[in-house]
């Protein structure tokens, strides 16, 4: 666990391609001007990082974006998510803080203490969310301008298991799970996901988790931007909690290539 050189990454792909690979929950990074406020032994949270980290999703985007026919563009966070979480939002709008996992996280996936009491988040509200939120907001737009249309793949991964911090935990938990927003993923993409996907077994719908990510510049505003979920169920292509990615990753990449040269035009 040490500084990152940087807390995110934007990946150029083609000119010509809409596609946008974010890639928010793969990085197990906690910088040490960070460490300080965690509650947690080194121990402990190496134990949470394996628990919350959406291990081996930058290589899935990586391996998809090179069979891509027509490289997309990766967003890729480069801090864990403990530190900060670039999908949430940072006020009370966030239906996860009511488990302690709005933009900063202070419970546990196990819903036990991750900070200390009375933590100021505004420090790495400054630091690290609103600098993420620009880039990716600029990003969009960059895409929006040079094709008319952008299309945010969200790419994540999730635990066999239920974890207790999940607030709609109950449901199905199918190989590969698709969010949808009703105004940002139109018919032709979940049905292109469907598609790509089948390949890898049943595809669920917004269950264990749901929605999308959109930059709020463009949320509920421009159809142009497409986006969609795609969130990944661990034992598929991984050993768990956190450990060494399987045979199971390079067939996932090759769906998601196929999901990206779809949509691409």
């Amino acid at each position: 666990m040490t500084d990152a050189p940087a807390s995110f990454d934007l990946v150029p792909g083609a000119a010509a391609s809409p596609v946008i690979l974010h890639v928010p929950h793969s990085s197990r990074a906690v910088p040490a001007g960070v460490r300080p406020g965690i509650v947690l032994s080194d121990a402990e949270l190496e134990r949470e990082l394996d628990h919350m980290t959406d291990a081996h999703t930058a290589e899935i985007a990586g391996a998809a974006a090179a069979l891509a026919g027509r490289t997309p563009w990766r967003f890729v966070n480069r801090t864990s998510r403990l530190v900060v979480d670039p999908e949430r939002f940072p006020d009370e709008r966030e239906e996860m803080a009511a488990v302690g996992m709005g933009a900063i996280y202070t419970r546990t996936s196990h819903r036990e203490a991750l900070r200390e009491d009375g933590t100021d988040p505004g420090p790495l509200i400054e630091r690290y969310f609103r600098p993420y939120a620009r880039a990716m907001t600029e990003a969009v737009a960059d895409r929006l301008a040079a094709t008319g249309r952008a299309v945010v793949l969200d790419v994540h991964s999730y635990p066999s298991e239920p974890l207790p911090y999940e607030l709609h935990g109950g449901g199905p938990r199918p190989p590969v799970c698709l969010g949808t927003d009703g105004f940002h993923t139109p018919p032709a993409l979940l049905a292109a996901a469907r598609e790509a996907f089948a390949p890898c077994g049943e595809t669920g719908l917004d269950s264990p988790f749901a929605g999308t990510y959109v930059p709020l510049d463009f949320y509920g505003r421009r159809a142009e931007v497409g986006a969609l979920m795609v969130e990944i169920r661990r034992d598929t292509y991984m050993t768990e909690p956190g450990g060494p990615a399987g045979p199971g990753l390079p067939r996932l990449a090759a769906a998601l290539a196929a999901l990206v040269d779809a949509v691409s035009g």
